[in-house]
C-alpha cells in the first residue's frame, strides 16, 4: 500500500484546510485511530462532508445522529429510542467520540468550542 501524502494538520492531526480532503486521505487518518471504515462511517463522513459543503462549517453531533437514524429508517427528531440507537451507533463507528475521530476522519478543522471526548 503506497504512502498517502497528508496535507498539512494542526498539532491535534485535524487537517488545517478541509478542502485539501479525499478518500485516500480518510483512509490514512482512520488508520491512525485504529478504524476500518464500514459503509456506516462512510455514509457519516460522507454526510458530515455535504454538510460541509453547503454550510461551511463541521456538522454538530445532533445531525449526523440524525443521519444515521434514518439510516436505520428511523426518525431520531421525533423518536427518543430512535435518538439513543442511533447514538450508540454512533460511538460505536468512532468510540472516542465525535469530534476526536469522525471530524477528524472526514477532514473537518477541530471544532473550538467542542471538547476531544
Amino acid at each position: 500500500m503506497a504512502a498517502v501524502e497528508m496535507p498539512e494538520r494542526d498539532a491535534e492531526g485535524y487537517l488545517i484546510d478541509p478542502g485539501n480532503w479525499n478518500e485516500e486521505i480518510a483512509k490514512a487518518l482512520a488508520r491512525d485511530e485504529n478504524i476500518n471504515l464500514s459503509d456506516d462511517h462512510w455514509g457519516a463522513i460522507h454526510f458530515m462532508r455535504e454538510f460541509y459543503e453547503e454550510h461551511q462549517v463541521a456538522a454538530d453531533a445532533r445531525f449526523v445522529i440524525w443521519h444515521l437514524a434514518e439510516r436505520m429508517g428511523k426518525d431520531a427528531q421525533k423518536d427518543k429510542d430512535a435518538k439513543r440507537e442511533a447514538q450508540k451507533k454512533l460511538l460505536t463507528l468512532f468510540p472516542y467520540g465525535y469530534v476526536k475521530q469522525a471530524c477528524k476522519i472526514a477532514g473537518m478543522k477541530r471544532p473550538r468550542a467542542w471538547s476531544t471526548g
